[in-house]
This record gives structure tokens, sequence and C-alpha cells, in this order.
């Protein structure tokens, strides 16, 4: 029997709020194989999402990322910007690597950030990812 969760409805970007974005490689995959693909990403980032979101923190790990951004946009053109970005991110990283297929996992993960502590703290959650994932020293991890 199916639980109701498979058929949740994702959370809206709504103009004017705060959000915690993530996702991660299909059944835990490499997304970023090294930094060439980091940086690739990040420029994708801002052709995308520079006039649509403000990004507050981010980190990109081998298999999944964090991103803490206000909402600039309507949700519409936003949400179609963030499927832009991470479309081309994943063609782009499929023909590096001779891949087929999706790379991430269906949809991103979005949660409403409510309050100004839950804003810092999932800005510090996302700087101490290195740490708590590769036990590396956030402030030099690249």
């Amino acid at each position: 029997m199916f639980t109701r969760n498979w058929m949740m409805k994702l959370e809206s970007l709504e103009k004017e709020h705060y959000y915690h974005i993530y996702n991660r490689g299909i059944n835990g995959t490499t997304i970023f194989a090294g930094d060439e693909n980091k940086r690739y990403f990040l420029a994708l980032m801002k052709k995308y999402l520079s006039n649509n979101v403000s990004v507050f923190a981010y980190c990109l790990l081998g298999n999944h990322f964090h991103l803490v951004v206000k909402i600039d946009s309507d949700e519409k053109k936003v949400t179609q910007q963030f499927s832009n970005l991470f479309n081309a991110y994943a063609k782009a990283f499929n023909k590096m690597y001779s891949r087929t297929g999706s790379l991430f996992e269906k949809h991103f993960k979005r949660i409403k950030l409510h309050n100004d502590d839950y804003l810092r703290q999932v800005i510090i959650y996302t700087h101490l990812n290195p740490k708590n994932h590769y036990n590396l020293d956030y402030e030099t991890y690249e």
C-alpha cells in the first residue's frame, strides 16, 4: 500500500521568502567530479539565477548541493530558471563524462525558512557541510 508521501505537492517558491534548496545525484551518484564542475555550476547559477534569487550561502559537495536563497521573482519564473540551471548542468556533465540519463533526483527539495533564527541555522548548516561529510574545514573548503 502506498503512503500519501509519494503524492506530496512540492512547496511553492514565494517571492520575498527565504528557502533552503538542495538535491543530490540520482542514487547518490557524483554530480561534482572536480573543481571544474563546481565552477561551471556556479557560472550557470549566475546565468540563470542572478536576476531571480539572492544567494546567502551555498555548498557544493561530491554528490549533493545546498543553497540558501531569497526568492526575488515570481514563482513560475524562478522555478523555470532553477529547472534551466539543473538541466543545463546535467547535459554538460553527461557530455563531459559520456553518461546518459538523469543526473539529479527528480525534483529539487525546498524548505521555506520562516524566521531569522531558522535562516541563520541553515546558513551555518550549509557552511559546515564539508566538515560533516569530509571532515574538512569550511574556512578552507573551496
